[in-house]
């Protein structure tokens, strides 16, 4: 048996979303699901047990990042990431490939790997499937991702050609390295930039071999949404129905119900704490930039619809005073309602998708929200 397997419960009549469980070695992921980012072994700002009570069900981790510091032998040492971070919940790690292409002049790619410099200090180093696999089993994570090339957008198809074809052959190359699979499920990657006829090569070539499961990466850097969704709803029929479907970098509330309504099981993305970081909270009526002079002296929640820890606790007033003095309280506060209001998003979205009704509630969501005028 695989490490992780997927449990189809229902799908939507309405739309074809899934309903369904991942079940890995920590536990069990009701999906669909976001999957708040601690990318260096801590969610910002955030506790575990803090995550646990927002009903964080998973994790996400940065190979790159770990790798530089503390680095995976001290992880190990340690007994994995799970008891490094005190996490007993299923732990997801990336390759690290967005990482080191996003280096930009830092990193020079070859067929063998990437060498790449330190943005911390400029020290070389040196990735290949290989090394990528055997730093990512030193973690421990539950579901661990083959290295890849993200191609920025937009990309010539010659180069996305050459991209893609050497991702599928890393891929190769990363289950041919990747021993620990009795408690590691190892996830190809699913390339292409925005050809659909690449995208439909690298899915077949890497359902050919038959991985645990398969995530949609390179969409979300930055193209207009109409592009965003016509590769999403292309490329997400091409992966196995029977395994986990993961989109990469998805974190906004409308990206994540058109994730869900196009089958895809599993996201993730920085954003609730990168912009509780600059002020903003979202809410079931919309952005709210708490930092603005219009709530000085507002007394309300954030989200009258919301019961989180800070809801319940504080006023916009207040919160905005954190925020405008720095007081990293602010910071806590607005994170732990951003991942609570996304956390509480998807459970809705399950529950929609179990009364097939999930475009009913995706349109009158986004007139509330303010998606449609």
């Amino acid at each position: 048996m695989p490490a992780v397997t997927y449990e189809l419960l229902h799908e939507c009549k309405q739309t074809g979303a899934r309903r369904g469980i991942i079940h890995t070695p920590h536990g069990d992921i009701q999906t669909p699901v976001f999957m708040p980012v601690g990318t260096q072994a801590t969610v910002k700002s955030m506790t575990p047990e803090e995550l646990k009570k927002i009903g964080a069900q998973i994790i996400l981790s940065n190979t790159y990042h770990l790798y530089l510091r503390p680095g995976q032998d001290i992880v190990k040492e340690a007994g994995g990431l799970h008891n490094f971070m005190k996490w007993d919940r299923p732990i997801l790690t990336d390759s690290g490939g967005f990482q080191v292409f996003s280096l930009g002049a830092l990193r020079t790619i070859t067929e063998e790997g990437v060498k790449f410099k330190s943005h911390l200090d400029g020290s070389r180093h040196f990735f290949t499937p290989e090394s990528v696999m055997k730093i990512e089993e030193g973690l421990g994570a539950d579901i661990i991702m083959a290295f890849d090339e993200c191609v920025e957008y937009p990309a010539t198809y010659e180069y996305t050609k050459q991209s893609m074809e050497r991702t599928t052959r890393w891929a190769k190359r990363c289950k041919e390295a990747h021993k620990n699979t009795q408690s590691q499920a190892l996830f190809g990657i699913i390339q292409g930039g925005f050809y659909k006829d690449l995208r439909e090569i690298s899915a077949k070539e890497l359902i050919q071999l038959d991985l645990p499961g398969y995530a949609i990466g390179g969409i979300s850097v930055g193209e207009p949404k109409d592009k965003f969704l016509e590769i999403l709803n292309y490329t997400a029929p091409l992966m196995p129905s029977n395994k986990p479907r993961y989109l990469m970098g998805v974190g906004t509330p409308d990206y994540l119900i058109e994730s869900a309504i196009a089958g895809i099981d599993m996201c993730d993305c920085v954003l609730p704490t990168r912009i509780a970081r600059n002020g903003t909270a979202m809410t079931w009526n919309g952005k709210v930039v708490v930092r603005n002079a219009t709530y000085e002296r507002d007394w309300g929640p954030l989200d009258e619809e919301c019961d989180c820890y800070t809801c319940k606790n504080y006023t916009r007033g207040y919160i905005r005073h954190l925020v405008k003095t720095n007081e990293i309280l602010g910071v806590r506060l607005l994170s732990i309602h951003n991942l609570y209001f996304l956390t509480k998003l998807m459970e809705r979205v399950r529950i929609e998708i179990e009364h097939d009704n999930l475009d009913t509630f995706k349109k009158e969501f986004y007139k509330k929200y303010g998606y449609i005028k």
